[in-house]
């Protein structure tokens, strides 16, 4: 298992990637309330787009209010299709009255750690 600290502004999150055999079991979680919001299950495919591109499609476990999805999907999807792999991906991030700044913070941190773990981390 690798577990990756990545800081924001105002907190951090915390993934933990761990490989079992070919597929990838991810923990995120984080903020002042650290939990299990969501389970993200992403399969790789080809694209529908037909260019020959990998993709992925994912089933979604959510609590009711839950905004977590958003970051599990995120990381499930994108590492699924670069790894051509299984991902499953649970987690929760809180902070008591985020602003809008810090959530397109913590989505970006997380966009660019889905698309960079391999080669800067």
């Amino acid at each position: 298992m690798k577990e990756y600290k990545l800081p924001l502004s105002f907190s951090e999150i915390t993934i933990q990637i761990s490989k079992i055999g070919n597929d990838y079991q991810i923990l995120l979680f984080g903020g002042e309330c650290p939990h299990i919001g969501c389970t993200v299950l992403a399969v790789p495919r080809n694209s529908l787009t037909g260019n020959g591109t990998s993709s992925s499609t994912s089933s979604v476990l959510n609590l009711t209010g839950h905004k977590d999805e958003f970051l599990c999907r995120l990381l499930a999807e994108k590492i699924s299709a670069q790894e051509h792999s299984i991902v499953s991906c649970s987690g929760g991030f809180h902070v008591d009255h985020i602003t809008q700044e810090q959530i397109t913070e913590v989505y970006e941190t997380v966009q660019h750690f889905a698309e960079t773990w391999h080669t800067e981390y």
